[in-house]
């Protein structure tokens, strides 16, 4: 079966009080439920932003090279997630509906490439060596 990103951005959430936070994790709760009840569900988690970054890091010279906090040219970061195993997009679908739904905010549906196949069709063959 295929497996999903649903995630959202943390610039796409209104700054909420401590009080509709509790209140936003508790309905996101109950999907996520929901989720593990229909065999769906593989990992959540969520609260992170720009201030939870503690590195980066890109390859110089075949190096990785490390920085601290996010890296400065990002305009958005993700703020959390949950991964699934659906039947097809549109299990995928109904799932980030009603994640939408119960955090009042937008959610956005990633599906993973089955296979290396996919991958290459998508971005064109490797570059063949001379």
């Amino acid at each position: 079966m295929p497996k999903y990103l649903i995630a959202f951005n943390d610039e796409w959430v209104p700054l909420h009080t401590g009080e509709e936070l509790v209140a936003k994790s508790e309905a996101s709760r109950a999907v996520i439920d929901d989720m593990q009840e229909a065999g769906v569900f593989l990992y959540a988690d969520g609260g992170i932003d720009a201030s939870t970054a503690i590195f980066n890091v890109v390859s110089k010279n075949g190096e990785a090279v490390f920085a601290d906090g996010p890296f400065v040219e990002t305009k958005e970061h993700l703020g959390g997630f949950t991964v699934i195993e659906a039947a097809d997009d549109e299990a995928a679908r109904y799932w980030a509906g009603r994640l939408a739904v119960a955090l009042d905010w937008p959610q956005e549906v990633h599906r993973f490439p089955s296979d290396m196949d996919e991958i290459v069709e998508k971005h064109g063959a490797p570059a063949q060596e001379t």
